[in-house]
């Protein structure tokens, strides 16, 4: 199942950048609950959410670990595909209620993020269990990058449900704007299981790459703490959405740079063995 959840990941990727694609030909706006930036976002997001939890979940001892994974993935594509149905209709995806047809898609992106939820918190459980298997810089990266994943959650999920208090007393424009307000922090905080692993899988020794990890650690926390305090100050340098996409991208595209450097360094040591 593995190399399925992978392609599904990559096709994700590649559902997003083609977005942006579209976004750039259009011209459309960047902002706003209405616009091609969220297939793209989302497409990039949650392709890459699907790659690291794959990769870190082999870390994890956790029974049924498949049918988990099959969780993940299958409530990633129903997000990505419902808010590109929406997108290409000129309609917001979330906090719409406008038809019938929005509302049930709304309610299925609220259920999705319930599953999606759900998913975290039993790896987030389970990668504190005992593996003598793997070192222990590799252990200590797996449990904080699962617990800022497990904090990007919670955000999305006080996301979800302030907006649907506004919806239901009949102010959907204040859902957008309470729920916009929160997306640096939940952003910042989504890719820290990719890029704290990948520091722990660098070839370097154990104990260097311990220290790296702590101190990687320590760093992000008080960076995604920093952006959460501006945010909740409703302190802006740049809107929300492009905060958010600046946040995510610099801790993923870290994290896929570290992935990058190990995997040249083994194949060129592997090299110089044969």
């Amino acid at each position: 199942m593995t190399r399925l959840w992978y392609s599904i990941g990559t096709l994700l990727l590649v559902a997003g950048l083609f977005h942006l694609g579209v976004l750039a030909v259009t011209g459309g706006p960047w902002d706003g609950p209405v616009s091609f930036r969220k297939p793209f976002t989302f497409g990039i997001s949650f392709g890459l959410s699907v790659l690291a939890l794959t990769w870190v979940a082999g870390f994890v001892r956790l029974r049924g670990k498949d049918l988990w994974l099959g969780a993940f993935v299958t409530a990633s594509v129903v997000e990505v595909v419902l808010i590109t149905v929406q997108a290409w209709r000129g309609v917001p995806s979330h906090f719409n209620q406008e038809t019938a047809f929005d509302t049930l898609v709304s309610r299925f992106l609220a259920f999705g993020g319930g599953v999606l939820i759900a998913v975290v918190i039993a790896l987030t459980v389970a990668s504190f269990r005992r593996n003598p298997e793997i070192s222990p810089s590799m252990r200590f990266a797996v449990r904080a990058g699962f617990v800022t994943l497990l904090l990007a959650m919670a955000f999305g999920g006080v996301m979800i449900a302030r907006g649907m208090v506004e919806v239901a007393t009949g102010d959907p424009r204040l859902a957008y704007t309470l729920a916009g307000s929160m997306k640096p922090a939940h952003a910042v905080l989504m890719h820290g299981v990719l890029l704290l692993p990948a520091l722990a899988a660098l070839p370097l020794a154990e104990a260097v790459r311990m220290r790296l990890v702590r101190w990687a650690t320590l760093l992000y926390g008080v960076a995604s703490a920093l952006v959460a305090g501006l945010a909740a100050l409703e302190i802006t340098v740049v809107g929300a959405s492009a905060a958010s996409v600046l946040a995510a991208g610099a801790v993923s595209g870290l994290g896929v740079a570290a992935l990058a450097w190990s995997y040249r360094e083994r194949r060129q040591r592997g090299t110089l063995r044969s």
